[in-house]
């Protein structure tokens, strides 16, 4: 969980700066919209609509937003054009990195993810080069002043596959991916609400960087999530605190 945790708090760093320039608002209105368009507009009949909604929230958009995105995936043709794709493909360090995106241009979007994996020695593999090394799974983060027995407990006793972390750092609470909503509510009720929730990509196992590769990996994952057409990066890349900290007083990132 350790080193969940490091690249968490990268990944909420990188949220609050996107949130100023509106790319969360617009990845999330996406989501939202082509959740709609596949499973219908109304979140208690589909799994994937209701957990964007979620993040949504979280995010502060407003309802009415909300509401519109789903509307437009409803009833609105234009999101057809909108095609789901992932690329998959190799960092610096051989640090397995898996994209997802949404885009009405599938040239355009490949021509951009490829060029950011060129520009920071990394490549772009075929379809299964690295999926293989991710499990897709629910994931719910709960603060270290979480009552730890309380949290195992319920958890487990209701369908979780595992409880890790401590009172230093903080639970994570894993789940299979499509038990992931119904873990969630089964805690809520319970009174345990998790501060952070969602459907991920969980490494197999996590590739540590050194300070030559460090630098190129965190900012070619940088640059993949400022593309407009990529909804999600997920890499195997561990960023120790002691690298991180080296990196930011070279002015490495």
């Amino acid at each position: 969980m350790a080193g969940h945790s490091k690249w968490a708090n990268i990944k909420h760093r990188k949220a609050a700066q996107d949130a100023k320039r509106g790319k969360v608002f617009t990845k999330l209105i996406r989501e939202i919209t082509i959740s709609a368009r596949l499973g219908g507009g109304v979140a208690a009949d589909n799994p994937r609509l209701r957990a964007v909604i979620d993040k949504a929230l979280s995010a502060n958009m407003t309802r009415d937003t909300i509401d519109r995105a789903i509307k437009r995936g409803v009833g609105d043709e234009d999101s057809d054009r909108l095609e789901e794709l992932t690329y998959e493909g190799y960092g610096a360090g051989g640090v397995a990195v898996f994209v997802e995106a949404m885009t009405d241009n599938k040239n355009r979007t490949v021509a951009e993810v490829r060029h950011a994996f060129t520009k920071y020695n990394g490549s772009l593999g075929t379809d299964g080069s690295v999926a293989y090394l991710f499990t897709k799974r629910g994931e719910l983060h709960f603060p270290p002043d979480t009552n730890e027995d309380q949290l195992m407990e319920v958890a487990l006793e209701i369908g979780a596959e595992d409880v890790q972390g401590s009172a230093e750092d903080g639970f994570l609470v894993i789940t299979a991916w499509d038990e992931y909503l119904r873990v969630q509510d089964g805690l809520i009720v319970a009174g345990l609400k998790p501060e952070e929730a969602e459907i991920t990509y969980a490494p197999a196992v996590r590739v540590e960087l050194d300070i030559e590769s460090g630098p190129l990996v965190y900012k070619l994952i940088e640059r993949l999530e400022d593309l407009d057409d990529v909804q999600n990066v997920y890499s195997n890349a561990d960023f120790s605190d002691e690298l991180m900290q080296q990196m930011e007083e070279q002015g490495l990132i």
